[in-house]
């Protein structure tokens, strides 16, 4: 691995990257404020921007027109987010799982009563009946119900725990990966509590390109069950580290689904940040960029 530190993104791994048919962004400058704790500044989709331009809608426009008239008859979507003991969530109708997961992990939990066998899988009912998961969709498929914000980061209380099982925080994915390599990965995450004062962890499904024998890109993924919930082609995996001595490190991983050995290192699975923005269409730098300028990106490369 090779550490970057500096005033601009230096893009490496680029063959890791290219492998896995991510785009690679250029350069960009850091800067920004003091570092701020919670959840909410580190969301790679910022609530605040839809609930802003929801509002603007009431707004007179030049001319007079009240532009709430356009919203008459409300708006027909806009980036649904749950807010659970766990994590927080911004949900994709159109896949019937979710575009991210945001979770924060916090060490070894203190013993209790957590039991994982009595937690179930199930529907998320807060989700509209047209753009939900349901076990039927995974019943058969071949897939596992992968879980998007782990069960086993959540083990400081029941509810914690049982609200990862909600179906809106699970997606299809390879029962080779979801048990081997992807577990690890989890494992790894879980790990990172002991050495840092803050680990946060944002997941979500990936859906890229790849060249078909005529020569051109597509973007081809299955679907399941009646409801067709869309089969990710990979996942990705961002975590965000506070140190004890107040840097932020960012690590940012991507596998396929399918299987992988989980002897391969999971170094190997390291991308650059801008890859993961580009193919997901989210954006993480810039919010950890408003509050801290003392970020460190692990980048793909020769360990140093």
């Amino acid at each position: 691995m090779q550490r970057l530190r500096g005033s601009r993104w230096l893009v490496a791994g680029a063959a890791l990257a290219a492998g896995l048919g991510l785009g690679l962004a250029g350069g960009r400058r850091l800067g920004g404020g003091p570092p701020e704790a919670g959840l909410l500044p580190l969301l790679p989709v910022v609530p605040v921007v839809a609930a802003a331009a929801a509002a603007d809608l009431s707004a007179a426009a030049p001319g007079g027109a009240a532009r709430g008239e356009l919203a008459k008859y409300g708006l027909p979507g806009l980036p649904p987010l749950r807010s659970r003991e766990s994590y927080v969530l911004c949900y994709d109708p159109r896949s019937r799982s979710a575009l991210w997961v945001l979770e924060q992990l916090r060490g070894a939990a203190p013993g209790g009563p957590c039991d994982r066998a009595a937690c179930d899988f199930q529907a998320d009912e807060s989700v509209h009946e047209y753009h939900r998961a349901t076990n039927a969709d995974y019943r058969g498929s071949g897939f596992d119900r992968g879980h998007l914000a782990a069960a086993a980061n959540h083990r400081g209380s029941q509810k914690a725990m049982q609200d990862t099982f909600y179906l809106s925080n699970v997606a299809p994915q390879d029962p080779h990966l979801n048990q081997k390599a992807w577990n690890n990965l989890e494992k790894y995450c879980r790990s990172l509590t002991k050495y840092n004062k803050n680990v946060y962890v944002c997941t979500g499904p990936l859906f890229l390109p790849r060249m078909e024998a005529d020569g051109k890109m597509y973007i081809k993924y299955q679907v399941i069950g009646k409801n067709h919930v869309a089969v990710p082609t990979h996942f990705f995996k961002v975590l965000i580290l506070e140190k004890l001595n107040g840097e932020i490190e960012l690590r940012s991983y991507v596998m396929p689904n399918s299987p992988v050995e989980e002897t391969i290192p999971l170094e190997h699975f390291l991308v650059p940040i801008e890859s993961i923005e580009r193919a997901s269409g989210l954006l993480f730098v810039p919010n950890i960029l408003k509050r801290t300028n003392r970020l460190q990106a692990i980048m793909p490369g020769r360990n140093s």
